[in-house]
């Protein structure tokens, strides 16, 4: 889909930038000509990925901690400084630690929620009060995942995050729909490479092995999907949650050798 100048000079924030779909994110916006506010909570990451982005205009880069609700609002005050209020929000930061329910402990557990739920409240709040006193509308993306649908041993706090994350975008989606912000969520499939959250070899193999369309994720299934949603064509889409996983969501392909048979 050709987006034309549609996004030329929109203000985006991408939360997570340094991470593996945020730089995707981040990098497809600036090619379309928008101004990005890239946050993590990695500085060196950051001044790094604005270099290879050729950051200019007024876009720029801040360092966050989200599970720190002062440093959350700071951000917020910097977007707000700078741009007046963002026309795009990207909640992308998120964890994704292995442990099983009779292992996991408290803190875990809070830190899990306080990353791939409190913060995108947090954010989509403070953010979204921004855009309505411009008077402008605006778009907020949650990168949610499948794996809110489908539920995977030893990622159960995970999977509880992500199925909170959609009913929270349904739940911002309504309540602001009169204020002309639209909220949706897109679930990207299987990405490997986090360095926050990386996965053995073995893992990654199995798991591509039982993905329907037989590859992971990629910045091309990701990002034109983003583009979509914040665009005009999409102008009647809210509280959506978007799979764009290869079909790993709705089942696997693994079957045990011994019980394939020829038709």
């Amino acid at each position: 889909m050709d987006f034309g100048d549609e996004f030329k000079g929109k203000k985006v924030v991408v939360t997570g930038a340094c991470g593996v779909i945020g730089s995707w994110i981040s990098r497809g916006f600036v090619d379309q000509g928008a101004d990005v506010c890239l946050t993590d909570r990695d500085t060196a990451g950051l001044d790094k990925l604005a270099n290879a982005l050729g950051l200019g205009g007024t876009s720029f880069v801040h360092t966050a901690d989200l599970t720190d609700a002062k440093s959350i609002q700071d951000l917020v005050s910097a977007v707000g400084e700078k741009w007046g209020a963002p026309d795009i929000l990207i909640n992308n930061a998120g964890i994704y630690p292995s442990g099983f329910l009779l292992d996991i402990d408290e803190k875990d557990w809070d830190l899990i929620f306080g990353i791939n739920v409190r913060a995108p409240f947090i954010l989509s709040r403070s953010m979204s009060l921004l855009m309505i006193g411009q008077k402008h509308g605006g778009n907020i993306i949650n990168i949610s995942s499948g794996a809110s649908r489908k539920m995977r041993s030893s990622v159960v706090p995970y999977c509880v995050s992500k199925a909170a994350l959609d009913r929270l975008t349904k739940g911002f989606a309504l309540e602001l729909a009169e204020h002309g912000i639209r909220v949706n969520a897109i679930e990207p499939g299987f990405v490997p490479g986090s360095k926050v959250s990386p996965l053995p070899a073995e893992h990654i193999e199995k798991t591509i092995d039982g993905i329907p369309l037989g590859r992971p994720t990629s910045a091309d299934d990701v990002v034109p999907a983003i583009l979509y949603l914040c665009s005009a064509a999409a102008s009647y889409l809210t509280g959506m949650a978007i799979a764009v996983d290869g079909g790993n969501s709705i089942g696997s392909m693994q079957v045990y050798q011994n019980k394939k048979r020829s038709l």
